[in-house]
């Protein structure tokens, strides 16, 4: 349940911690506490007349709930605000190939705006015999590529073996898509200070996607955004995922977490990527997270769905003057 004190209850929340805590699992916000595990019976006179509303019927997934939550997360890093009334560019290679690829790379995404450089070191990849990354010189030539260009730096982590390593050169976790559910390594980074992205799976449900979310919180990180990147649907004939950009809007009504808009993984083919971006800053999204390349045919993994230098400043300058379009008050950081 979610308890909705009266102003100047503090002593009784913390009563209600002290009390429950050890035996419950229960959480606190401002003036609201969610407990997990009792109902109203398990609260003593002084704490129902301290209550000013209790709700009973609330998401499994509580604390990224809105109920819980009610404002915006707003996540900082280094050199960006993610979430609230920011919108925040990120861009970068599918895969780090080399410092002096990476280097350029993170100049091309600096100039269209992006505070937030991506890039794979360890690579999930459908074929065991496709290429899997750099590993951790990968990481450092990424993390030295971000420093020259006063970015973040978001790369993915695989599994909790690694997440103490890759936290040593990252500013944000990314967990992918197939690893939307490995409640392992969820509760590994959310045992950290890292910031994290949470990719929705390929056959993620709205509720599912929270709900994995929920593992991270629950291990103590709330500093968390939600990415959409597509899910498999009818038809991957012709994109390699489908785009559900209504999946923004639930999302920010639902949750209090940043959500972020992949039109890559999406789209799966670079004429695609600019409309399917564009679309998800028309709908709401908090920053978007494309994959740029210089040489698309011969990047080392998903060239495809890359945008070129020129293609990717294009498209940032239309995704910029469609956000501040639609919310005049967003703030975005200088670049």
């Amino acid at each position: 349940m979610i308890i909705i004190m009266k102003p100047g209850q503090e002593a009784t929340i913390q009563e209600i911690e002290d009390r429950l805590s050890g035996k419950v699992s229960v959480f606190t916000h401002g003036n609201r506490v969610a407990i997990q595990g009792i109902d109203r019976d398990g609260l003593n006179q002084q704490e129902l007349q301290a209550a000013e509303r209790i709700i009973e019927n609330h998401p499994t997934a509580v604390q990224g709930s809105r109920e819980f939550h009610p404002e915006d997360t707003v996540i900082q890093t280094a050199h960006s605000l993610i979430g609230g009334d920011n919108f925040t560019m990120m861009a970068g290679p599918c895969s780090v190939e080399s410092l002096a690829h990476v280097r350029k790379m993170a100049a091309v995404a600096k100039a269209g705006g992006a505070t937030i450089l991506r890039g794979g070191a360890f690579k999930p990849r459908t074929s065991p015999y496709s290429f899997q990354g750099l590993g951790e010189d990968g990481l450092k030539f990424l993390r030295q590529a971000a420093d020259e260009f006063d970015m973040d730096v978001l790369t993915e982590v695989m599994d909790e073996d690694h997440v103490e390593m890759v936290g040593k050169y990252t500013d944000i976790f990314q967990i992918g898509a197939r690893n939307m559910q490995n409640f392992s390594l969820l509760k590994a980074v959310g045992k950290t200070n890292t910031s994290v992205m949470l990719k929705r799976g390929m056959s993620a449900t709205i509720d599912d996607i929270l709900n994995a979310a929920e593992y991270i919180a629950a291990s103590g990180n709330t500093q968390i955004m939600i990415a959409e990147r597509g899910i498999r649907t009818f038809d991957n004939k012709y994109t390699r995922n489908t785009l559900d950009v209504g999946s923004v809007p639930v999302l920010q009504k639902l949750s209090h977490y940043p959500v972020i808009v992949d039109p890559s993984h999406a789209a799966g083919h670079t004429e695609f990527v600019t409309r399917e971006a564009l679309a998800g800053v028309a709908i709401g999204a908090s920053g978007l997270v494309v994959e740029i390349h210089d040489d698309p045919a011969h990047a080392f993994s998903d060239g495809a769905q890359a945008l070129k230098p020129d293609e990717y400043q294009a498209m940032a300058d239309k995704a910029f003057a469609i956000r501040n379009l639609i919310n005049p008050a967003v703030k975005v950081v200088d670049a």
